[in-house]
């Protein structure tokens, strides 16, 4: 299992529209082989720096869905609302403690 976290700053103002346009990538997500589980946060100090937290079952799913028509198409409908564009860092658990 792999966790990915995608970070997004969005522009000031524009939360509304962004939160309504993500809800279908969010829809697409869930049925892509491989997810497991997922969630939005957002930063508390900074409203605009939002974060997605994703399960997946291995970095093969997790490539899938990155590279899939499905994501470039919710990516195309989020993308105006994006002050940069998003950041991705793939985690890995730890196996042991040091």
């Amino acid at each position: 299992m792999i966790r990915v976290l995608i970070e997004r700053q969005i522009v000031e103002g524009l939360e509304q529209p962004y939160s309504q346009a993500v809800t279908g990538m969010l829809q697409a997500i869930v049925r892509a082989p491989g997810y497991l589980s997922g969630e939005s946060l957002r930063d508390a100090n900074r409203p605009q720096h939002h974060f997605i937290l994703s399960a997946w079952q291995s970095r093969a799913a997790w490539m899938r869905w990155l590279h899939s028509s499905e994501r470039r198409d919710a990516l195309n409908d989020i993308s105006p609302f994006l002050e940069e564009p998003e950041r991705i860092t793939l985690l890995e658990p730890l196996h042991g403690r040091h």
